[in-house]
């Protein structure tokens, strides 16, 4: 099965802050071996020194090695290849950061590669990334104090939500000497969309208004086969309207999304 992949990705700075500490990029290339798509989205610590510094050496380490290595293992590609390559790049961007002189310094990280019939993700933090079809499943897991907390059962959903250590994370890359990614391969469903956002993003909307707003703006133009550039003008809509939405709601972060739509190429 071959897969058609658009892509549009917005980010903002948000009400408050002065940088904007999140870094993203997403790149949909042709091979001779089908379409293949990278996500990524990186959030600097917002408390810490040069976040944005941090932020964007991940997001160009994973893009070098898309560009420069990925051509060359694509045909032999597997779960575990890439999961002890991103693994080698990610202890490889902690130690740059480490490095880099500034104390505290470090990010989060959110990865989608997106090849044939399936997806390969790499998590540290607390960026997310979503599967959107008929209803918003969430792929990842945040790695904070918090979720932990819920996980063991000594803490509610609600009381996760007002609890004043909710952004404490567990890891991050960048501020420990070693750091333990999550790795997590799937199925892709062709039609649906995947979501990575960084925490400013989910705040202030469900997951009910993010369906909603992908439902009109995305998903209509495919259904009345319309251009690819109106389909992917309507995906920066969809997410330049919930970034409003979150505004106006109050949200101090950086706010940012990616968003691809996947399609079976015969549709297309």
């Amino acid at each position: 099965m071959k897969i058609h992949y658009m892509a549009a990705a917005q980010t903002d700075i948000g009400l408050v802050k002065q940088v904007n500490q999140d870094s993203l990029i997403v790149k949909v290339v042709d091979t001779e071996l089908g379409k293949v798509t990278l996500a990524v989205l990186c959030d600097g610590m917002g408390g810490l020194t040069k976040g944005e510094l941090a932020s964007a050496i991940v997001v160009r380490v994973f893009e070098a090695w898309f560009m420069e290595k990925l051509p060359y293992q694509l045909r032999n590609l597997t779960a575990e290849m890439l999961k002890a390559e991103w693994e080698r790049l990610v202890t490889d961007c902690n130690d740059r950061i480490r490095k880099q002189g500034h104390q505290n310094m470090g990010t989060t990280l959110t990865a989608m590669l997106f090849y044939a019939d399936a997806y390969y993700i790499i998590h540290v933090g607390d960026c997310r990334a979503y599967e959107l079809t008929s209803e918003v499943f969430q792929l990842t897991k945040d790695q904070t104090f918090v979720e932990r907390e819920v996980a063991s059962g000594r803490m509610t959903r609600e009381q996760a939500k007002t609890d004043s250590r909710r952004n404490v994370l567990l890891q991050c890359i960048g501020v420990k000497e070693e750091v333990e990614p999550e790795f997590i391969a799937g199925n892709l469903v062709p039609g649906a969309c995947y979501l990575l956002c960084s925490d400013g993003f989910r705040h202030e909307v469900s997951r009910n208004e993010i369906l909603a707003a992908v439902e009109k703006m995305a998903w209509e133009p495919v259904r009345k086969q319309q251009p690819e550039n109106e389909i992917v003008t309507g995906m920066n809509k969809a997410l330049n309207m919930l970034i409003e939405k979150v505004k106006e709601r109050g949200e101090r972060d950086n706010i940012s999304a990616i968003l691809i739509q996947t399609l079976e190429e015969e549709i297309c």
